[in-house]
């Protein structure tokens, strides 16, 4: 583990580890910003949403929340040379569309009641599947060589 980190520093401000900066920054940003969503809704939306429209705000913090997550789990995983970035990289975009898309559309969706965002999010869950999808390639495709 300690190698690791040795090897990031040395290497974090090569042109291959363009993505990984970026997905290593986003990740906890992403998760910070959902932590505030939920306290946001716990505290704030409460009174002035629905128990429907507080689900679907709800929803948008969860899911962004886990691909955070995931998207950080990514960034770990690129620091490795024997990972395949391209597949990496194509997750971690994968996780990064599908919140502003999934998550941001039900965040709009909730304070605004304007439906036709509700056409948005299923966009955001195709780009959840895949960055997955991405992710588990990159895993058999390790996993092979």
């Amino acid at each position: 583990m300690v190698g690791l980190f040795v090897r990031f520093k040395q290497n974090f401000g090569d042109e291959i580890f363009m993505w990984t900066r970026c997905f290593l920054t986003i990740a906890p940003i992403l998760a910070a910003i959902s932590v505030a969503a939920g306290a946001f809704a716990s505290h704030a939306l409460k009174a002035k949403l629905d128990t429907y429209a507080l689900d679907i705000w709800e929803t948008g913090a969860k899911y962004q929340m886990y691909h955070a997550i995931a998207l950080l789990f990514v960034g770990l995983l690129a620091l490795q040379e024997s990972m395949p970035q391209a597949w990496l990289n194509a997750a971690g975009i994968g996780f990064i569309v599908g919140t502003v898309l999934f998550s941001g559309s039900l965040y709009t969706l909730s304070l605004s009641g304007v439906k036709i965002l509700g056409a948005i999010t299923p966009l955001g869950g195709v780009g959840f599947l895949i960055g997955w999808i991405c992710l588990a390639i990159a895993g058999w495709s390790q996993v092979s060589s």
